[in-house]
């Protein structure tokens, strides 16, 4: 295993007790992770979904964001040629 992965991993690690923990340092983490992956892409390949799934729940927690879930369907338009005047 490269050494890159390796510090991937290890980061990976602090990472996920952080999760679990208020800590401050989070975001160092996070960037040291993207700027590492990003240097190194091939190392993506090989981190477990475990691995990437503490990524994307540390990416969540320090962006306060939800990922989609489900798609929400809009309720069907009325055709403009099958509207009346009390539709307005």
């Amino acid at each position: 295993m490269s050494d890159q992965a390796f510090e991937v991993r290890e980061k990976l690690a602090q990472l996920e007790t952080a999760l679990l923990e208020t800590t401050p340092n989070m975001a160092v983490l996070l960037r040291d992770i993207h700027r590492t992956l990003k240097s190194d892409p091939d190392v993506v390949t090989i981190l477990s979904e475990a691995e990437c799934a503490i990524l994307v729940n540390g990416l969540k927690k320090q962006t306060a964001t939800t990922i989609a879930t489900s798609v929400v369907k809009k309720k069907p338009k009325k055709a403009m040629s099958k509207m009346t005047v009390a539709d307005l």
